[in-house]
């Protein structure tokens, strides 16, 4: 699991019958510096299935992989490679637990 900061919405069309409900969303990878309050060390931005209802700006946990499809099996299987599992309201990290 991974955290990212939501910066934008890709529409898709047509959609795959099976993610018809949700939507994607362009997530910023927070690193561990950019969790800290640093600026961040990384570019990484990824593409993310959500059906929770992330708005821009928000902080989310995402799987990716075989992981992400995990929430719709075995009911039925989805072509996605990162899922929105959860919207973060605070998270704190120890300033002295990161390592340059």
């Amino acid at each position: 699991m991974r955290i990212g900061k939501v910066i934008g919405r890709l529409t898709l069309q047509p959609a795959h019958p099976s993610l018809i409900g949700g939507r994607f969303l362009m997530v910023e990878v927070q690193d561990r510096f950019a969790l800290a309050g640093q600026p961040r060390r990384t570019s990484e931005v990824v593409v993310v299935y959500d059906d929770l209802g992330a708005t821009l700006q928000d902080t989310i946990a995402f799987t990716e992989s075989r992981e992400a499809t995990m929430p719709f099996y075995p009911e039925k299987m989805v072509p996605l490679d990162a899922y929105n599992c959860a919207i973060l309201d605070r998270i704190e990290v120890d300033i002295n637990e990161i390592r340059q």
